[in-house]
């Protein structure tokens, strides 16, 4: 028989369970042992729920309190030594010190470990730290814990675990500069022990993830694929190993990978389907393949009748008890299940599949292989009429916005002037001195700003006093900032959910979940939007809050937008065009607003683009195409606009030093980018390029629960000083702050405001 299995369930709860749970204990309103008992009430859920669709192989060990690859760090005991771990089990107050950061803590407050994107999704990581002298040791053996929980509930499930190599090349050196795979030889020992230890316990398969296979793959690399299986394969105490790529096809690591000692290879054949023919060619008859046929990344529904005909040759030519059908990826990257989703347009919604739709949708791919297509006839009728229904729809296409693009012309993305003529201009309309302060354009999400929302979305709270609510706030944020002193200002976004969510709902093509929740990092959730058809702007979207915000007063309030290709990579995007025609029609209807809020008096206006980074291809041959219309976009979005008024736009936890080319063509005047957590580290790839226009290294990390000393970000500011010219830089905070509190905000604000005037009388 053919298998089926998952790669992992979305742990954060149907009702948000887990960040409701893990906040109050971070509050102190539940205790350690009462987290513990709903996480494990969480797993259990996920475990039965995979159990009675029909599933033979299930995930265990998919489960994170924060991250996977903390998680991991935990289990391997690659603790910092500021954490003052002393060996034996890691707390869970060091776990979430390391998570977080802490506050008010005897010895000083602690900062989390840096956060980056995990490959080229939204999802963020805790980035392991590494030293030459890194020692490994088992620390936790949650794997195990959570292979006998589910053994105890009458489910024996496929334990999963991030890769050794994976893991090594996701982590960053300290102290010194080295290669972190030589450190393999001293992690192989702890993970030999927890495959042992799982051999022990009852398991049959370990699962394996090694996403570094998507990426070019140097001979270090695959030199260190080899000696970790091999020694893992010895070590494993009988355990068969599943050896899971996805995000992308294997490569130049073909070879490599099918010489491994390993049962199982699993292949993301949504981004790769490629790849399959050159496996089946080349693959011992003993490997089992597994096959990722559902997307685990998107929330469309599965062409079941084609992914069955495109499998068909592998059904033929391989043994069918060594086949297994499963998603591409973990489901953690999408919502949880479509049918609480009662408010959907129906025709949207029969397009849809989440988590526990795909579930099912790979059980029903199992059934038709094992029993025949007669057998699951009904679903595969389903299946074929919602893709007919969507191509076919009239709710996709617009055809005045295709004649939009075919209008676009190339000088349409330049601006009129070089950016050191508008860099003269703008001085003289902002008159800003030097390390003008800023933040990043969101402030403090109150309670009452929550309840306020939620009381007019159930009509509780008519239009007009909903504004007049929101008007009040606006005018508080502005005396809170001119108190302050910082010399740019925002209007606060009190009107705004989220950063994506807000602007889609105010565009054509964008539809929203209410309970379409995905993990973004720790208890960071957001609900992306589903782009499923042409995209135009029929109205303003942020003019009236934004000049209300600048009538107030005579600094300058920047206008706040989300720019064209963070929309597109932050959404599910429509599959039936090219990305970069979806981003195309995005910048243009940014490219309305942004005008707009010129001539409402708007001097400065900032597009955001973290996602400009996350978007970039994994493998290097796809990045000039990807960067070519990426830049294009934004600079559509953003160059309708005169000399005197500033661009500026925001990017975080990226890796930049491959793009910098792309970012200083993308020819903002002004980049803020989160610097505080790697202490300056992420500008060496700016001054290095000698990025000509202005930044803004963040100053403090917004999202430690801590209050930097001036001290503190007087000396980040001198470090930046030293490897920039004193006029490209501006002084702000790493991110927005909406998820602070004012008790928070107000403090650190002022201690940043005086680290400025200390570098701006230094340098005078």
């Amino acid at each position: 028989m053919v298998y089926t299995a998952n790669l992992g369930f979305p742990r954060i709860g149907s009702g948000r369970e887990l960040k409701k749970a893990t906040e109050s204990y971070w509050s102190g309103d539940l205790t350690e042992a009462q987290l513990i008992e709903e996480a494990k009430g969480l797993r259990a859920h996920n475990w039965q729920l995979q159990k009675q669709s029909g599933l033979d192989i299930i995930p265990s060990n998919d489960f994170s309190l924060y991250d996977q690859v903390l998680d991991t760090s935990v289990m391997v005991g690659a603790i910092p030594d500021i954490y003052g771990w002393n060996g034996g089990p890691v707390s869970l107050e060091t776990y979430f010190a390391m998570a977080r950061g802490t506050r008010g803590r005897a010895g000083g407050d602690l900062p989390a470990l840096e956060m980056t994107k995990w490959f080229d999704t939204n999802y963020h990581y805790l980035v392991p730290e590494f030293t030459q002298d890194q020692s490994f040791a088992l620390a936790s053996t949650k794997p195990v814990d959570e292979f006998l929980e589910a053994q105890a509930l009458g489910i024996r499930t496929r334990p999963v675990l991030l890769g050794p190599v994976s893991y090594l090349l996701l982590g960053k050196t300290v102290g010194a500069e080295f290669d972190p795979l030589a450190l393999l030889p001293s992690l192989l020992p702890v993970y030999a022990e927890v495959l042992q230890r799982l051999a022990s316990a009852g398991a049959q398969w370990v699962q394996l993830d090694e996403p570094c296979l998507a990426l070019d793959l140097g001979p270090e690399a695959q030199d260190a694929l080899k000696q970790a299986y091999g020694a893992l394969a010895e070590a494993s105490g009988g355990l068969d190993i599943m050896l899971t790529s996805y995000f992308g096809g294997l490569g130049e690591s073909l070879e490599t990978v099918l010489d491994l000692p390993v049962s199982g290879l699993h292949l993301d054949l949504v981004r790769a389907a490629e790849q399959l023919d050159e496996v089946l060619a080349a693959a011992p008859s003993e490997l089992t393949l597994s096959l990722g046929v559902v997307d685990g990344r998107n929330v469309w529904r599965s062409d079941l009748e084609t992914i069955l005909d495109r499998i068909a040759p592998a059904v033929k030519a391989r043994d069918t008890d060594r086949l297994v059908i499963a998603p591409s990826c973990s489901l953690l990257h999408v919502p949880i299940d479509l049918d609480m989703e009662e408010e959907l347009d129906p025709d949207l919604r029969s397009w849809l599949a989440f988590a526990v739709q795909k579930v099912e949708e790979v059980t029903i791919l199992g059934r038709a292989l094992n029993e025949g297509r007669d057998a699951v006839a009904d679903s595969l009728e389903a299946s074929a009429q919602a893709v007919k229904a969507r191509r076919s729809s009239s709710k996709i296409h617009d055809a005045a916005v295709e004649t939009r693009l075919q209008s676009v012309t190339r000088d349409m993305a330049r601006r009129s002037s070089e950016h050191s003529i508008r860099r003269e201009r703008q001085q003289r309309s902002l008159n800003l001195p030097a390390f003008p302060t800023t933040t990043i354009g969101s402030f403090p999400q109150t309670s009452d700003i929550r309840k306020a929302r939620a009381a007019h979305a159930k009509g509780h709270l008519s239009h007009d006093d909903y504004q007049a609510f929101l008007r009040r706030e606006m005018e508080a944020a502005v005396r809170r900032q001119e108190e302050i002193g910082l010399d740019m200002l925002v209007h606060g976004e009190f009107e705004r959910n989220d950063m994506v969510q807000y602007f889609g709902e105010q565009l054509s093509g964008f539809a929203f979940t209410r309970h379409g929740w995905v993990q973004s990092f720790g208890t960071r959730y957001v609900r992306p939007p589903v782009l499923y058809g042409d995209v135009s702007r029929p109205q303003p979207m942020t003019v009236e809050m934004t000049a209300y915000a600048q009538s107030l007063t005579d600094r300058p309030v920047k206008g706040m937008l989300t720019g064209p290709v963070t929309l597109l990579q932050w959404s599910f995007v429509r599959d039936d065009q090219s990305r970069a025609e979806t981003c195309r029609q995005i910048a243009l209807a940014l490219r309305d607003e942004v005008a707009d809020l010129e001539q409402a008096g708007i001097r400065a206006i900032q597009i955001d683009e973290p996602a400009v980074r996350e978007g970039l291809p994994l493998r290097r041959a796809a990045w000039r195409a990807y960067l070519d219309w990426a830049v294009e976009c934004f600079r559509l979005a953003a160059s309708g606009v005169s000399d005197e008024t500033q661009i500026h736009t925001h990017m975080c936890y990226s890796e930049f030093n491959d793009i910098m080319d792309a970012i200083a063509a993308m020819d903002a005047d002004v980049i803020s980018i989160e610097t505080a957590r790697s202490k300056m580290e992420l500008l060496e790839a700016f001054t290095s390029f000698r990025y000509p226009n202005e930044i803004g290294p963040g100053v403090y990390d917004i999202h430690a629960p801590r209050c930097p000393e001036v001290q503190e970000m007087t000396d980040l500011l001198r470090k930046a000083s030293e490897r920039l010219d004193a006029r490209q830089i501006w002084v702000n905070p790493d991110c927005g702050l909406k998820t602070r509190s004012w008790d928070e905000v107000r403090p650190a604000l002022a201690n940043m405001v005086e680290a400025a005037r200390e570098v701006r009388t230094h340098a005078a």
